[in-house]
C-alpha cells in the first residue's frame, strides 16, 4: 500500500511534459481569446452608436457643428475628443465613463429629461477633466506648432498667441461649446 501512495504521489508532483504542454498551450489561447474580446469590448465602446444609445441628444447636436462636416472631410466622433488615445489613459477614462452607464442603469439619466436636467453637472465635470489634462484629446488633431496663424482671424492669432506663449490656457477655456450648445449651469456648484 505504501508503494502505491508513493507512485501516486509521484505521479500528481512530477506533470508530464505533455500535460505541461496542453496547459501552456490552452493559458496561450486563453489569453488570445481574452485579449481580443478585450478589445472588441473597448472598440465598441468607441462608436457614434455605442454613445447615441444613452446621449442620443447629444450626438445629434455633433452633427450641427465643424467636427462633424467641414470643408476637409475630417470628421472627429465622440471617443476622439472624450477618450484618450493612450492604452492606460483610456482604461482609467473608460472606468471613469463607466459611472454614467451606471447612472443610466440606475435611472438617473435614463431619460432624455433627466439626462438634460444632469448635463451642466456632466459638462462641468468633463471640462475639469479636460482642464486638469491640458485639453490632451484637442491636441490629439489641434497643435499650436501646426497652426497656420496667417489663415485665421485676427482675433484667432490673437488669442492663440497669447495662450501659446502663456501656456496657462487651454483648449477647453475658449472652445466650450465648440461642438455641444453649452448647458444651463445655473444650478451647477462651483461653476463661474
Amino acid at each position: 500500500m505504501k508503494k502505491l501512495v508513493q507512485r501516486f504521489w509521484r505521479r500528481l508532483s512530477t506533470p508530464s511534459k505533455a500535460a505541461a504542454g496542453v496547459l501552456l498551450a490552452m493559458g496561450f489561447v486563453g489569453g488570445i481569446l481574452f485579449w481580443g474580446a478585450f478589445n472588441t469590448g473597448m472598440e465598441a465602446t468607441n462608436t457614434e452608436a455605442f454613445c447615441s444609445s444613452c446621449h442620443a441628444p447629444i450626438v445629434a447636436e455633433i452633427r450641427e457643428t465643424i467636427h462633424y462636416s467641414n470643408r476637409s472631410g475630417v470628421r472627429a466622433i465622440c471617443s476622439d475628443c472624450h477618450v484618450p488615445h493612450e492604452w492606460t489613459d483610456k482604461i482609467v477614462r473608460k472606468v471613469q465613463a463607466s459611472k454614467e452607464l451606471v447612472a443610466f442603469a440606475l435611472g438617473t439619466i435614463d431619460t432624455q429629461e433627466k439626462f438634460i436636467a444632469r448635463r451642466g453637472h456632466l459638462a462641468h465635470r468633463e471640462w475639469a477633466r479636460m482642464q486638469k489634462n491640458d485639453s490632451r484629446e484637442c491636441r490629439n488633431c489641434h497643435d499650436f506648432d501646426y497652426m497656420d496663424f496667417s489663415e485665421q482671424g485676427q482675433r484667432s492669432v490673437a488669442q492663440h498667441s497669447t495662450a501659446l506663449a502663456s501656456g496657462e490656457k487651454t483648449c477647453v477655456d475658449c472652445h466650450k461649446g465648440i461642438a455641444h450648445r453649452l448647458p444651463d449651469m445655473r444650478d451647477v456648484e462651483g461653476w463661474q
